[in-house]
């Protein structure tokens, strides 16, 4: 899957904040409702707005509307997308260096 950098750069923000890490974790065992991630992080609604929002965009998590409330899972492809990313970009191809530099 070809993509830009600024899309794959989606992907690394949604790991960089310790409250979206703290709801990747919650959402491990299994959907949960907004107003209970609310209830576990101690947190205000517009902050959890603000971290689903990238975790969403990031394609890692992803939520259905159920009545006023959002329930939220963690996507199955967002997560592929998300490891193969990372071991793509961590590979390395050869073992040589390409500096021509004189010393």
């Amino acid at each position: 899957m070809v993509s830009s950098y600024k899309e794959n750069a989606k992907v690394f923000k949604a790991f960089c904040d310790e409250n979206r890490l703290m709801i990747l974790e919650l959402l491990q065992s299994g959907e949960k409702c907004a107003c209970r991630l609310l209830e576990d992080l101690n947190i205000g609604q517009s902050t959890l707005s603000h971290h689903m929002k990238i975790l969403c965009d990031s394609g890692i998590v992803k939520g259905r509307k159920e009545g006023k409330w959002i329930h939220y899972s963690i996507s199955i492809e967002g997560s592929d997308y998300a490891k193969e990313l990372l071991n793509r970009l961590t590979q390395s191809n050869n073992n040589t260096s390409d500096c021509q530099c004189i010393n």
